[in-house]
């Protein structure tokens, strides 16, 4: 693994992202301490130069309506002008018919954007000396959506699906994607609860690598020490899921690490079952999100893109 990845210095690390804490913060904690302001209010004054700058966006491109919606079901890669080292790519996939919470009636893949990868590439930058993309708050603007029918998937060695128990995959969106897994690429999947949408999700995992296993990732596995020692392993619940006092969504009682691997041992698929990552991304600046839970979604996050990136 190359040692310029990862940052050396735990001091300005802000306590949200540092290893040897379990609390998460807000990314902008050195403003809160300088300005001496609460978390509430730190929030509200985010929320308003967040809207202030979509306003002016929107305003200076002559739009009519501020409303910022999710992506259609094209992809958007193009061409690094700053020869970023890592970009938050987003799977999109077509509906098996169950619905989602995809939000606007676009489709389960867009679950949790933009702020995901926003969050997520604010914490990868700021935890490693990986030279990131970052992702905008209000419109996504910096993030990568990989439709399976463009070659520009093989320029992106990590992937994120998010919702896989409503995915669809075409045989030819299979076979590009095992192409891509076998040629190098990492796909993490995530925020799936319950047996039915395990069936679901494995219907278009087999169509994938149909021969492949589905294992359980033992303990020892580089993925869960490549940077941190993840060693403690609990369920990270959604936040709708946590507001109702409870960790699992469906019968998804119980978290699963998950994955299949290549030939050679590499980790080709990181499942993640009966938990919901991109949620505790999401919600790293929501006061009401356990704090913990969100460092330990930061943590496996990191760890996937770094395992991601050297193997």
């Amino acid at each position: 693994m190359g040692a310029h990845l990862i940052k050396t210095f735990d001091k300005d690390l802000p306590r949200s992202l540092n290893k040897a804490t379990d609390s998460v913060v807000l990314p902008c904690m050195d403003c809160r301490a300088i300005f001496n302001i609460s978390r509430h209010s730190l929030n509200n004054v985010v929320i308003m130069v967040v809207m202030l700058c979509a306003g002016a966006s929107v305003y200076a491109q002559g739009v009519g309506s501020m409303t910022v919606r999710p992506p259609r079901m094209q992809g958007n890669a193009q061409a690094d002008p700053n020869g970023s080292e890592f970009h938050f790519a987003r799977l999109q996939y077509g509906g098996n018919g169950l619905g989602g919470r995809g939000g606007w009636g676009r489709g389960s893949w867009t679950t949790d954007w933009p702020e995901a990868e926003h969050f997520l590439t604010e914490g990868i930058s700021r935890l490693t000396n990986v030279d990131v993309t970052n992702v905008a708050l209000y419109n996504g603007e910096g993030g990568e959506r990989i439709n399976l029918a463009d070659d520009s998937i093989y320029d992106f060695p990590w992937l994120y699906a998010v919702e896989v128990g409503r995915w669809s995959l075409s045989v030819e969106e299979a076979a590009k994607l095992r192409e891509y897994l076998l040629r190098g690429g990492f796909l993490m999947v995530d925020d799936f609860h319950g047996t039915y949408e395990w069936s679901q999700f494995e219907i278009g995992m087999k169509r994938v690598f149909p021969d492949r296993p589905i294992l359980d990732i033992p303990d020892d596995d580089e993925v869960f020490h490549v940077l941190y020692d993840l060693d403690s392993k609990i369920q990270i619940p959604g936040l709708g899921a946590y507001y109702r006092g409870v960790t699992y969504e469906q019968d998804g009682y119980d978290p699963h690490w998950r994955g299949i691997y290549d030939d050679h041992g590499r980790l080709l698929v990181a499942i993640n079952h009966n938990m919901d990552l991109g949620d505790a991304w999401e919600h790293a600046d929501t006061p009401g999100y356990p704090e913990p839970m969100t460092a330990l979604a930061y943590r496996f996050a990191v760890n996937y893109v770094i395992y991601s990136m050297t193997h």
